[in-house]
């Protein structure tokens, strides 16, 4: 897991974030992110956490999305080697699972090149509740 970028020298702080965040399996806010770390007995200052969560995303190594409608909170979750991805979140539990995005990726590629930008980016955001989270019917 070496995603920093080049300039980044590896340090404890560093190293404990990734791996925690490795190990999350879901989305997660630099705060609650934090609060994981601390509990477990890392000493990591949430300033170190939240420029470390900038740092991977800058380096393409997580995925971000927004916590909800008008939060504005940004939630992290680690990006597997494939490359970019979308998640279905439960708006309930926050539980994610990725979603085919084949036809996303090519439709954002032809309006860019229909317009004649270059370097477009997108993000697609789908949410809903999971069969978990849903209540039971008789």
């Amino acid at each position: 897991m070496s995603a920093l970028t080049t300039q980044q020298r590896p340090t404890r702080q560093r190293s404990a974030l990734l791996e925690a965040l490795a190990n999350c399996h879901d989305f997660i806010s630099a705060q609650d992110l934090h609060a994981r770390m601390t509990a477990d007995g890392t000493r990591i200052g949430l300033t170190t956490v939240y420029r470390g969560l900038r740092d991977l995303e800058a380096a393409d190594a997580v995925d971000v999305v927004q916590a909800g409608v008008g939060a504005g909170e940004r939630l992290y979750r680690w990006r597997p080697g494939d490359g970019h991805r979308h998640y279905l979140i439960c708006r309930a539990c926050g539980s994610s699972s990725p979603v085919d995005s084949e036809v996303v990726e090519e439709w954002a590629g032809r309006i860019a090149s229909d317009s004649g930008f270059a370097a477009v980016e997108h993000t697609v955001e789908l949410t809903g509740v999971c069969a978990g989270c849903q209540p039971a019917t008789n």
